[in-house]
């Protein structure tokens, strides 16, 4: 079956299921992309993952950041031990989940929920120097896309962990789209006031500094001023994409991924749903560059992939639909006026 079959297949079928043409929205479109995504217009849900990529950032080095580095290997240990937002939230909705340890500034004993793919203990400060060497960008893409290439499920999402990755989301943001970094420089983990003021001028400089001798691609963007978890990630989304999984995109940070994804080889952008519109300062820019609308808008902004699991739900349901619905043949209903 062709790609213009698949699409009339499941046209098809969603208009012959008890409701008026369209009726339900946007989850009809959600239904059309999934299906395609899977190249099978039967396609359903079954097994859920999600992927926390955790990492340690260098630029956190120059004091932009309300929370210490530490931060990151604590977190992940609530991730492990359940007690972090993404993971209760994981428990109800039944997603099998795991922490992919990609960087951390620390070391962890062996867990069913932890993955070790830890490049460094954490990237270098990317003010005056690259973020991570070219070894090290290949080696963190490599492992996501072959992380993705072990996996067995329906539909996956992505999700980070790490102090100090809004900052190396936001210079990518900016030397990808060829933004000032004062208009992509948000919260992050909460800096306000003279620390974010100071967070925008010090990523600023490092944008300019970069900027003046960059090689004007994804891959050469990452090794600047990237981490090991965002490299990690948009090798993973590539590597999914190659085995028609799909990918919901958690926030701001996973954004950066994706979209260095998308520049890396833009048909990936076909196998993503973007989860939701973050309240991180810049997200909705992003989302407008690409042309895409996310599934929610919750004004959330943690991460974890927390937006990314409420969304997996939102997809469930337009599928549960989709599949479990009366005809109007076989509910006896007619289907138009006589």
């Amino acid at each position: 079956m062709n790609n213009m079959e698949l699409q009339n297949s499941i046209q098809s079928k969603l208009d012959n299921l008890t409701k008026p043409p369209g009726s339900l929205g946007r989850l009809e479109d959600i239904v059309k992309q999934f299906c395609l995504c899977r190249n099978n217009a039967d396609a359903s849900i079954n097994k859920k993952t999600l992927f926390v990529f955790a990492g340690d950032h260098g630029i956190v080095e120059e004091k932009i950041t309300p929370f210490p580095k530490e931060v990151t290997v604590q977190m992940v240990h609530n991730m492990l031990n359940c007690g972090s937002a993404v993971t209760v939230m994981c428990k109800k909705a039944v997603i099998d989940y795991r922490v992919v340890d990609m960087g951390v500034a620390g070391e962890f004993d062996k867990h069913p929920l932890l993955l070790d793919y830890k490049v460094a203990a954490g990237t270098k400060s990317f003010l005056k120097d690259f973020a991570m060497t070219p070894e090290q960008c290949n080696l963190a893409l490599d492992s996501g896309k072959k992380i993705a290439a072990s996996l067995n499920c329906d539909i996956t999402a992505i999700g980070e962990m790490g102090i100090g990755n809004t900052s190396s989301a936001s210079a990518l943001f900016s030397l990808l789209l060829d933004k000032n970094a004062i208009s992509t420089v948000g919260r992050g983990t909460g800096s306000a006031g003279e620390m974010l003021q100071k967070k925008q001028r010090v990523i600023a400089e490092a944008v300019s500094f970069h900027r003046k001798q960059w090689a004007n691609t994804p891959l050469d963007a990452l090794q600047r001023v990237g981490g090991f978890e965002l490299a990690g990630m948009t090798g993973f989304i590539i590597g999914c994409a190659q085995k028609h999984i799909p990918v919901v995109v958690d926030g701001f940070i996973s954004t950066a991924s994706a979209l260095c994804a998308i520049k890396m080889q833009p048909d990936v952008k076909e196998n993503l749903f973007f989860g939701h519109s973050s309240n991180e300062k810049f997200h909705k820019n992003v989302l407008q560059n690409l042309k895409v609308r996310p599934i929610l808008d919750l004004d959330m902004r943690l991460g974890e992939g927390t937006g990314a699991v409420l969304a997996v739900q939102i997809i469930e349901q337009a599928l549960n639909c989709y599949h479990n619905m009366a005809t109007f043949n076989s509910a006896g209903v007619s289907d138009h006026v006589s």
